[in-house]
């Protein structure tokens, strides 16, 4: 009866929920419940089904917690495959590959149809819209260091020249004053 309360408590109420057992977590069946929202999971979520709802977006962190997870299924929902759909891809990923390859865009209209596991970076229009601000921040910044460091060059190769010109001078002006200083010396023997 505990567990039977225990387990009501945790259960999101527009879903179903069994235990798998002694410690081993939970079945969670949230499918065909017309969600448009994941609903609050329990921690000891070791299966979970979201698929034929009404699921166009997911938050980004909205499935962190669920650690012990290690069956998901996803599929027949409108996925909108925009930049936010990122997490979603990323964390099935990691969780669950084969149900990524189950889950399917259903908008903007060229992603319809498209398996999630297949988008790129690319073709995700939001994410290109963002991507030239950000590159446009780091072109300016990498334009003003990379001309401090050419006109740091020029500086040292003209210090480097310079100094080469001076010290030939003093070599020469040392050479010079020697020369006639033995040559006084020179004349004055004979």
């Amino acid at each position: 009866l505990l567990l039977a309360m225990a387990l009501s408590e945790a259960c999101p109420p527009s879903c179903s929920c069994k235990s798998l057992g002694d410690m081993k977590g939970l079945r969670v069946d949230c499918s065909s419940q017309g969600l448009t929202e994941v609903p609050a999971l329990p921690t000891d979520t070791k299966m979970l089904y979201l698929q034929n709802n009404s699921l166009t977006t997911l938050p980004p962190g909205a499935l962190d917690s669920l650690s012990s997870l290690e069956e998901v299924k996803m599929f027949d929902n409108p996925w909108n495959c925009d930049c936010h759909v990122l997490y979603l891809k990323l964390w099935l990923e990691d969780v669950s590959a084969s149900s990524l390859a189950n889950v399917r865009c259903a908008s903007p209209a060229p992603m319809k149809m498209k398996p999630l596991v297949q988008l790129t970076g690319n073709e995700l229009g939001v994410c290109k819209r963002l991507l030239p601000i950000a590159c446009l921040e780091f072109f300016w910044r990498d334009l003003i260091l990379i001309a401090g460091a050419v006109i740091t060059l020029i500086l040292a190769a003209w210090a480097l020249k310079f100094s080469k010109k001076l010290i030939c001078q003093i070599k020469l002006s040392r050479y010079n004053a020697r020369g006639s200083l033995l040559g006084r010396r020179t004349s004055k023997t004979y």
